[in-house]
């Protein structure tokens, strides 16, 4: 577990900082508040600090927002530099508010992370990916995220084909591709997310399970 020393040190901010490590999940989420509210560029670093520990999801969520309303040319710098963290939440909270605050100077750093070792952080580049792609580069980041295909437990796959399927149609000469890869789970999950662009209602799970077996048995079993 890593520990963020909030240590107060004065300062009109001071409160603050001590109510975002507060023992309280409310008391923090009301910092987390107070923090956007304000709007104070000299709270940025506690700000990133604490969402790579912060273990409850809606102070978290609360915590992007704040760092949203933050001046862009202060966050995006220091959240792409949380990239390079060796904590996975870090990284992947990062990537998230990046894609909320929606500025392209962070694809390449987000881009270098579509194929992170970790899960969730590797799922929040995918999304992120999608926000942030420059225009006319669709194909070139369909093709990437397609290596990706097959990878995971179903969740992890929807994921993916959720970022693959927001591409609109670039993503399909590239999942035609991944149809005819000898990996069966590639052919799988394309198949399955063919489907959902031409249906996006349609029951993933059930398209999956079909796919696979067709893919593993051959169209005539």
């Amino acid at each position: 577990m890593v520990v963020v020393n909030t240590t107060n040190h004065g300062g009109p901010n001071a409160y603050l900082v001590d109510a975002l490590a507060a023992a309280d999940p409310s008391a923090r989420l009301r910092a987390a508040l107070a923090a956007g509210t304000g709007r104070d560029p000299g709270l940025t670093e506690i700000l990133v600090a604490r969402c790579a520990v912060e273990p409850d999801f809606f102070v978290r969520d609360m915590l992007t927002w704040s760092l949203c309303r933050l001046p862009a040319e202060i966050t995006v710098p220091r959240l792409v530099q949380e990239l390079g963290s060796g904590t996975a939440q870090a990284r992947s909270q990062a990537l998230h508010t990046l894609s909320k605050i929606g500025d392209r100077l962070a694809w390449p750093a987000v881009s270098a992370l579509l194929h992170d070792e970790h899960d969730e952080v590797a799922r929040s580049a995918w999304r992120a990916a999608v926000a942030l792609v420059p225009p006319d580069d669709e194909v070139a980041l369909a093709a990437d995220l397609a290596t990706e295909l097959g990878r995971g437990d179903r969740d992890m796959q929807l994921s993916l084909s959720r970022a693959l399927v927001a591409l609109g149609d670039a993503v399909l000469p590239v999942l035609d591709a991944a149809g005819a890869s000898p990996d069966p789970r590639m052919r799988a999950h394309a198949d399955a997310t063919k489907q959902l662009c031409h249906d996006p209602d349609s029951a993933f799970t059930l398209s999956l399970e079909m796919a696979k077996r067709v893919a593993v048995t051959g169209p005539d079993t």
